[in-house]
């Protein structure tokens, strides 16, 4: 968030003071129709400038009195009330000077200012808008002060790009421009108003040390992006690390960085799961992040949990095809987990390899091979164990058959094959004779049953 800076906080702290010693000054005001409101006014405006607050309020008071509809009564009560620091008293003396005299330009500006610190920002607003001159540079700069305090960038960007525009050296103005889109998380539209003022001044101190500071970030972010593109998805996060490092205390680039690390991380799971819900947790309707988790969820074979977030990224954004996919592509995995799943079958990640499979399923069928078992009851289970896990050697090991399964069809289950699909071990495990499951390598078994 961008300070007011010194000068303007002088100007706004002193504000009440200024006008009345402006006013003291003020010909041609009709102070009433009796004498007597006029000699309390000139006393009042006498012992406010000698510092006799209490003195001078009971004169405005009697002013007041004496002419309910004389605005530079109130306006006079008011500064004092200001000045002993009793702001509540001063906003509805304020609120009738510009009923009384709408045009008022000092009473609307002093109640503009105490609404503002009420936190009634509209109304503020209001009474900073009437007077606004649109040519004035100092009034557009004064009113983004206060607009920035608001919290209403897009409104204070808009008068300092106004001001950068009617004083043509404004350098002050590309500088407040510049980081207020810096704190707001665009790193590039703060590098090119950075660059407006060095070309105005290439000496400017803080406009050169701010620039610094910017192109390192949007380098490094930059950087990244273009290392998630080439699938370097390691080195990827490597440097969003080092842009939450350049930049640890503006929230906009810490979060952006986490969801991008989030999605970079989407192929190790358990990993992703972490940052993305660190990313969810500062901006629970953050979609790219809902989708990327989704997607840890279901390598980690959370399916229950991926379905949850692509339902919640839908309703945020409903015409997302590719949460539409992976919504309906969870749900089917989450149904192919209650039956068969030849992951498990061979104990091998949804990542894994072609070389991990295979290790995995010579193991597993010297292990589970029939002839190791002289028991005829460990034998047949042993006999149904063996062909799973070749049944799951043959899916995970052919392309085909394996983008299949991990879009939620089995392949070798005739009730998902339209007209059946026939495979070799539909006959049961005398399929297997003569069969060698370790003829690439150094096992050789013997089938030595019928």
């Amino acid at each position: 968030m961008v300070s007011i800076s010194h000068v303007a906080r002088k100007v706004l702290s002193c504000m009440p003071f200024v006008l009345v010693l402006f006013d003291l000054k003020y010909e041609g005001v009709k102070c009433g129709r009796e004498g007597s409101v006029e000699s309390h006014l000139e006393m009042g405006k006498k012992l406010l400038a000698a510092g006799q607050l209490a003195d001078a309020l009971s004169h405005f008071h009697a002013a007041v009195d004496g002419d309910p509809k004389n605005y530079m009564a109130y306006y006079r009560r008011a500064t004092v009330y200001l000045a002993m620091g009793k702001s509540k008293s001063a906003l509805p003396d304020l609120s009738r000077v510009i009923e009384l005299k709408p045009d008022f330009t000092s009473a609307r500006l002093q109640r503009g200012n105490l609404l503002l610190k009420q936190g009634k920002l509209d109304e503020a607003e209001s009474d900073f808008k009437k007077v606004t001159c649109v040519w004035d540079v100092a009034s557009r700069e004064l009113r983004a002060e206060c607009f920035i305090q608001m919290g209403e960038m897009g409104k204070a960007i808009s008068d300092l790009k106004a001001a950068s525009k009617l004083k043509s050296d404004n350098t002050k103005a590309f500088y407040k421009l510049s980081t207020i889109y810096y704190n707001l998380g665009d790193h590039e539209m703060s590098l090119n108003e950075v660059r407006e003022c060095l070309k105005l001044d290439p000496d400017h101190k803080q406009c050169y040390s701010h620039y610094k500071q910017v192109k390192k970030l949007n380098k490094q972010i930059q950087s990244a992006e273009e290392l998630i593109q080439e699938k370097r998805y390691e080195d990827a996060v490597s440097k969003y690390e080092a842009v939450m490092k350049t930049e640890p205390n503006v929230h906009h680039y810490s979060l952006h960085a986490k969801e991008r690390i989030c999605h970079a991380l989407s192929q190790q799971a358990s990993r992703a799961v972490s940052v993305c819900s660190e990313v969810l947790q500062s901006d629970p309707e953050n979609v790219n992040a809902l989708k990327d988790r989704a997607e840890a969820y279901v390598q980690e074979e959370q399916y229950e949990e991926a379905i949850k977030d692509y339902e919640t990224a839908s309703q945020h954004s409903e015409n997302d095809r590719q949460i539409k996919e992976g919504l309906e592509r969870a749900q089917r995995l989450l149904k192919q987990s209650q039956k068969r799943d030849y992951y498990k079958i061979l104990g091998v990640k949804r990542t894994a390899q072609k070389k991990e499979i295979i290790k995995a399923y010579r193991k597993l069928a010297q292990q589970w091979h029939p002839d190791n078992f002289k028991d005829p009851e460990e034998k047949k289970k042993a006999e149904k164990k063996f062909i799973d896990i070749a049944q799951a050697k043959e899916v995970l090991t052919d392309p085909e058959m394996r983008t299949k399964f991990d879009h939620g069809e089995d392949p070798l289950d005739p009730e998902s094959q339209q007209g059946g699909h026939h495979h070799p071990f539909h006959g049961g495990f005398h399929g297997f004779q003569g069969f060698n499951p370790f003829g690439s390598g150094s096992f050789n078994f013997k089938f030595g049953f019928n």
